[in-house]
């Protein structure tokens, strides 16, 4: 698997885990204890999310970057067979 599908399934992973921590932590009927390990651990998930977006924002402003900078190509059309 390559590094890039990787990292997406690890965002997807953790998103869907962070959304089950969210359903689990507004049920309210976990004992503190457990509350808190779950708050921490979505909150881990959090930061991870959060990097794993601001890292596809950067490439996805180098992607514009360099696309305003191509120099123009001309048109071509093919011709119809």
């Amino acid at each position: 698997m390559s590094a890039k599908k990787s990292q997406t399934v690890d965002f997807e992973q953790s998103l869907v885990e962070l959304e089950t921590l969210v359903e689990r932590l507004e049920h309210g009927d976990l004992p503190l204890e457990e509350a808190l390990r779950q708050f921490e651990r979505g909150m881990e998930l959090a930061r991870s999310c959060e990097t794993a977006l601001v890292k596809a924002e950067q490439r996805v402003e180098i992607l514009l970057q360099k696309s305003a900078e191509a120099d123009p190509q001309p048109f071509d059309p093919e011709p119809d067979a």
